[in-house]
């Protein structure tokens, strides 16, 4: 087949491209170029949008020995992601860009552009496996290092682009990868993981939205107070918190208990920020909105939900009706937002993903 692999710049990506060769596959590198200013996102190797893991893709391509070409899809990552970022967070959601760049870039528009070129698949370095099902359809598995799986982040991929997709680490343990890349004679070898969100400076989430939301921002400040209303503190901007938070609350008033408070409510309109105790935080029913199914729709499945990247799994029943998935977890998952990807699974089988709307606990 011709391939397209999509080099990041780091060790999983040129490896897999490096195996898609190997399978005997005509393999072209690109590397997507994701900011309008490289040096505006990030430099060093905390991230995927600078101009060192261009250059550093580069040199996994020669090495390999393919062609290897920039695709600028920066106005389109703009768009889709960053600022569905700043939608999101201003809205008092919590989203994940992940998924988001996942959904519309890398599995959307690069795949779009693919096979409007003549190409037959995209490899990527995430760690997940496919295999045809019984039914003859393709099917998304965990990887088999679960400390590296990243099926919670391709769960928004549709069975069209899964059958144009190659994931070739899905197999392997990353020391292994590691190691490969080593033997290969491949520079990232070595070169750590990127972390976070890729086009946040440091890490900083509220400091970017701070800067880039500017008047979009819902509102500059408001109260913390807690569930009887009484005022504990004050911020800066609801965009700067999420549910589940503790760190960074700044309160003036002790909690009567002297336990820790956690954010349990955000609104934007008021500008008023909600905190109380961990117990509070407890749901067991969550509500999803834009399901997107890697197979057949299902109507009911007990099965298990991934909440967070890398979150642990939670036994549910899942029920659908048309756009719309609920889902009762059969123990209750704390600290979980409106906006989060709610991923469901088939023992080790990726069924869909909705993104939550809304989170309730049923009284006991």
């Amino acid at each position: 087949m011709r391939i397209v692999a999509a080099m990041s710049g780091g060790v999983d990506s040129a490896v897999a491209a490096a195996r898609a060769v190997e399978a005997g596959h005509d393999v072209t590198g690109i590397h997507l170029a994701l900011s309008r200013n490289p040096a505006s996102y990030r430099s060093g190797a905390r991230g995927c949008c600078t101009i060192e893991d261009a250059n550093d893709a580069r040199r996994a391509a020669d090495v390999i020995g393919i062609p290897f070409y920039v695709w600028d899809l920066s106005d389109r990552f703009h768009e889709d992601v960053v600022e569905d970022f700043m939608d999101e967070y201003a809205a008092g959601r919590t989203p994940n860009p992940c998924l988001r760049c996942n959904e519309k870039i890398k599995f959307a528009a690069v795949l779009d552009r693919a096979l409007a070129l003549g190409f037959d698949a995209v490899a990527t370095g995430h760690y997940a496996q496919l295999r045809t099902g019984a039914d003859g359809l393709v099917e998304m598995h965990r990887a088999v290092d679960h400390g590296k799986d990243q099926s919670y982040v391709l769960g928004v991929l549709d069975q069209e682009q899964l059958r144009h997709s190659l994931f070739p680490l899905g197999d392997s343990p990353k020391s292994a990868v590691r190691t490969e890349a080593a033997e290969r004679g491949l520079l990232v070898a070595d070169k750590p993981d990127s972390h976070d969100i890729c086009f946040v400076a440091d890490g900083d989430n509220a400091g970017w939205l701070r800067e880039k939301l500017g008047d979009r921002a819902p509102n500059q400040g408001g109260s913390i107070v807690d569930e009887s209303g009484a005022v504990v503190g004050s911020h800066g901007g609801t965009y700067a918190f999420t549910i589940g938070q503790r760190r960074g609350l700044r309160l003036g008033v002790p909690a009567d208990d002297g336990k820790p408070r956690f954010v349990l409510d955000i609104e934007p309109v008021s500008g008023t920020v909600t905190v109380g105790p961990r117990e509070r935080l407890a749901v067991d029913r969550l509500t999803g909105i834009k399901p997107r199914w890697c197979g057949t729709v299902p109507s009911r499945l007990e099965g298990t939900v991934q909440l967070r990247a890398h979150g642990d799994e939670h036994r549910a029943v899942v029920t659908v009706a048309g756009e719309s998935v609920e889902i009762e977890l059969l123990d209750p998952a704390y600290g979980i937002a409106p906006g989060q990807a709610a991923v469901i699974y088939d023992g080790t089988r990726v069924v869909g993903s909705a993104t939550i709307s809304a989170t309730a606990r049923v009284p006991a």
